[in-house]
């Protein structure tokens, strides 16, 4: 069995870490606290430090990159860690993984697949599109092996409150009151499941057809909020869930005081027209399906 780093413990990184020790590994996770699941080596350290994470990799198979900076804090955060990535990758010949996501391919009207530009305009959508040009760049010049995992909006167990099918909807809907939304309830969207993803990235670290190339986690057909809703309640014997949507102009004049509600007009384009993630090239590939809509909604309950 293998060494594998984990940096970041959050909706992913658990995941994560917890399949890796399923399968034998040694796990070390990452975090600036020194937090993470129990059984894995756990190291307090600043990712932007290239010369601690390079120490923390010595001797690991792969190095994934889980961390998730605060949203409105992508144009100061990312450069640094993604510098620090890059070298401890290099210095170490660990492979490099990248937890990425959707951002950098901007509005576009047909499903996304991996061969679209990274097109978006917007400042901190390019940040995440140079850090796996870089990561690219470095690969084809054979100073690493490296690879992107891209998935849509996370649900599952340990869906943080970030999520959209986070508390925020399963709260209201398991107390049988009206779910608010910011965004149309009938408007298709893709959903990653959690567990799928942490799949997706172990894959990924391990086989080296993912090397040198993007890919999306196996994700299964785009459902509505309505839908999602609809399921869900039928899953807790519960009649359909009312939802009402909350103007955009309410939810732009509370950005004026919450840094993240704020940072909702550079992403409200994946919610107001259909947003559908096309997984077909990983899926062909490895062999690997999305888990049941059925099944992980159920498991996002029990979760």
């Amino acid at each position: 069995m293998g060494k594998h780093v984990v940096v970041g413990s959050g909706q992913v990184g658990t995941h994560l870490a917890a399949k890796l020790m399923a399968q034998g590994h040694e796990v070390v996770v990452v975090t600036r606290s020194g937090s993470g699941p129990a059984g894995a080596v756990k190291v307090a350290a600043d990712v932007a430090d290239r010369a601690r994470l390079t120490e923390v990799t010595k001797g690991a198979d792969v190095l994934y990159n889980c961390v998730n900076p605060k949203y409105h804090r992508w144009l100061t955060d990312w450069p640094p860690m993604a510098a620090s990535f890059l070298g401890a990758a290099e210095a170490t010949g660990a492979v490099y993984v990248m937890l990425g996501n959707l951002y950098p391919y901007g509005p576009v009207s047909v499903p996304m697949t991996e061969d679209l530009p990274l097109a978006s305009t917007s400042p901190k959508a390019q940040v995440r599109a140079r850090m796996w040009a870089d990561a690219l760049a470095a690969h084809r010049a054979g100073r690493i092996r490296a690879t992107e995992v891209r998935g849509s909006d996370y649900f599952g167990p340990g869906a943080t409150d970030q999520s959209y099918m986070g508390d925020r909807f399963l709260v209201p809907l398991r107390a049988g009151k009206t779910i608010q939304l910011v965004w149309p309830a009938d408007m298709p969207h893709s959903w990653t499941y959690l567990p799928d993803v942490a799949d997706a990235l172990v894959v990924a670290g391990s086989d080296e057809r993912a090397w040198g190339r993007p890919w999306h986690v196996p994700t299964a057909e785009p459902l509505t909020f309505r839908q999602l809703g609809e399921r869900l309640a039928a899953l807790l014997g519960r009649p359909a869930p009312r939802m009402t949507q909350l103007p955009w102009p309410v939810v732009r004049a509370a950005g004026l005081f919450s840094p993240m509600i704020g940072e909702m007009r550079h992403i409200r384009y994946q919610f107001v027209a259909p947003y559908v993630l096309d997984s077909s090239a990983f899926q062909s590939t490895f062999g690997v399906a999305p888990t049941p809509i059925a099944q992980a909604l159920k498991a996002t309950l029990d979760g």
